[in-house]
């Protein structure tokens, strides 16, 4: 068994279109109405999928955290340290959320985070070079 992708259950699909199309960059090729979003990132599916309608397909409830979400992140990887501060610069200044302002880590890692609209934690970081090379 492989990782495949992961996903986020929204509740207002296109509200969180924008965010990850606009805000984040991720190719997104449905419209604002669609019931879910299928896209490949970086060889990673991510997938938004609209709550009501995984409810109505698993004929189950379920229960959804309010406000800041801590139980996952979504990590992002830029190649420099400055292109962590522009990110979250741009991110904020677009309707993201602030978490954690850009800082250098003891371990090396330059990282902040930001909040999507319903909530969920990204983590903007780098190694200061390209991700090819940050595990060598």
């Amino acid at each position: 068994m492989r990782l495949d992708g992961f996903g986020l259950l929204v509740k207002d699909m296109a509200r969180m279109i924008r965010f990850y199309r606009d805000v984040l960059g991720f190719d997104i090729k449905e419209t604002e109405d669609a019931d879910n979003v299928y896209l490949v990132k970086d060889g990673t599916l991510f997938l938004l999928y609209g709550r009501n309608d995984f409810e109505k397909m698993t004929s189950r409830r379920y229960e959804y955290t309010n406000g800041l979400n801590g139980q996952f992140e979504i990590a992002l990887y830029v190649d420099t340290f400055e292109d962590v501060d522009a990110a979250y610069r741009k991110a904020v200044a677009c309707g993201a959320s602030p978490v954690m302002e850009p800082t250098t880590e003891p371990w090396g890692q330059r990282t902040c985070y930001i909040a999507d609209p319903e909530g969920n934690l990204i983590e903007i970081g780098s190694w200061n070079k390209p991700y090819n090379e940050k595990d060598d």
